[in-house]
């Protein structure tokens, strides 16, 4: 099977705007991935023939994914000529080896975030034209894992606003572009990749082909994968008013730069042209919150601010010496800690004072939209749900 090197290297908005360059290389910051030129094509399918599909396709010998991957759908089936390749500690092949195999530069990445198993397998056209979809079904140690590395591939530090990449609906939160897909449910991770072979294909040909069978397989697996579709506790309390589309990303550790703050997921918000954050920390009880609430009240420059929530706190964050400073504010209410501040997608490039507080919002403003949120019910504890430890969060449909 081609390595990931030739297939798995868009990011899904990519071919469409150019947000985001390609991956190549060693990637172990996805958020900072740049160059402009695209990967060689790969080798071509020795399945792309009339009638390939005949038969039904190919069969997954593996028996712990079999069931999961259907042998025909959208028009594709499983390449007949080919066989999965299973990765894993447990597996003939070794989490070392879809590092060299497969993953190409990017395996501290996912190894960081809990990858225990992945499966790889290639879909190819029933049609017989030289179209395939390669497969990566990548299981991780925990929700909070499987569903951090989708908001890197989705987000990856990007302005979700100035995206292209359309939200699908498939598993617990899934998002496709023109060549590439991503489904996400529990703690499993689709990827989807679609190669065109035929160097006839338009631009537009390509994009419609692609997104109609990464759409359709993906689903089809995620329809199949053990568990629900149900979005995790963090996310079912950031606010729905204003979100960005597809606007969530997850950090498992060290949230906003605090060393030891713990995971959070992480809203993109718009209200006129005012952009914002809203994250929410959760924690399996009170205590754990009030313990996460003395290290941001230990920061320096850290203000108290009375009658919001529980306690709460107002500073000034800098996650790195090259990000630009952002004002926040925190709330515990019971086992969660709610926050809101600027959006520090707009607070770069040296603008003056006065011409960037027409988007941000003013203290006062955070805190009407603050206490607002402290008023609704208090989210459920982390532990209460198959999420980690901290929660993780899913983007909303």
């Amino acid at each position: 099977m081609a390595p990931r090197s030739l297939l798995l290297v868009i990011p899904m908005w990519a071919a469409l705007s150019g947000v985001l360059a390609p991956l190549a290389g060693c990637k172990d910051d996805p958020a900072k991935v740049t160059g402009d030129n695209p990967p060689p094509p790969p080798p071509p399918t020795a399945s792309a023939k009339p009638n390939v599909c005949a038969s039904g396709g190919g069969e997954v010998k593996d028996p712990t994914s079999k069931d999961w991957l259907p042998r025909t759908t959208s028009g594709y089936c499983i390449d007949p000529n080919g066989d999965a390749m299973v990765y894993g500690d447990k597996e003939k092949h070794s989490m070392d080896e879809v590092c060299t195999k497969e993953f190409d530069g990017e395996c501290e990445v996912y190894k960081k975030l809990g990858l225990k198993r992945v499966v790889s397998l290639r879909y190819v056209d029933g049609s017989g034209a030289p179209n395939n979809v390669q497969i990566f079904l990548d299981q991780f140690a925990d929700p909070g894992g499987a569903y951090a590395m989708f908001t890197t591939r989705v987000v990856a530090g990007a302005d979700p606003l100035k995206t292209t990449v359309k939200p699908l609906v498939a598993g617990g939160a899934a998002a496709v572009g023109s060549t590439n897909a991503y489904v996400w449910k529990g703690s499993y991770l689709i990827e989807l990749n679609f190669v065109p072979e035929d160097p006839n294909m338009t631009k537009e040909q390509m994009a419609k082909a692609g997104q109609a069978a990464c759409s359709g397989i993906g689903k089809a697996i995620a329809d199949k994968l053990p568990g629900t579709n149900d979005k995790l506790p963090a996310v079912k309390a950031l606010p729905d008013a204003n979100m960005v589309t597809l606007g969530v990303s997850y950090v498992q550790k060290d949230a906003l730069g605090v060393a030891g703050l713990g995971a959070a997921a992480v809203g993109y918000y718009k209200d006129g042209e005012k952009r914002y954050r809203m994250l929410v920390l959760l924690r399996d009880d009170v205590d754990q919150a009030k313990d996460a609430m003395k290290l941001v009240k230990a920061k320096p420059g850290a203000l108290p601010i009375k009658d919001l929530g529980d306690d709460a706190v107002a500073m000034v964050v800098q996650e790195a010496k090259d990000r630009p400073k952002a004002e926040y504010v925190f709330a515990r209410k019971g086992n969660a800690i709610l926050v809101i501040g600027d959006e520090e997608l707009v607070l770069t490039g040296g603008d003056a004072p006065d011409k960037l507080a027409a988007f941000k919002l003013t203290r006062d403003e955070k805190l009407v939209k603050l206490r607002a949120w402290t008023a609704l019910p208090a989210p459920a504890p982390a532990a209460s749900s198959a999420a980690a430890p901290s929660a993780s969060a899913a983007p909303k449909k």
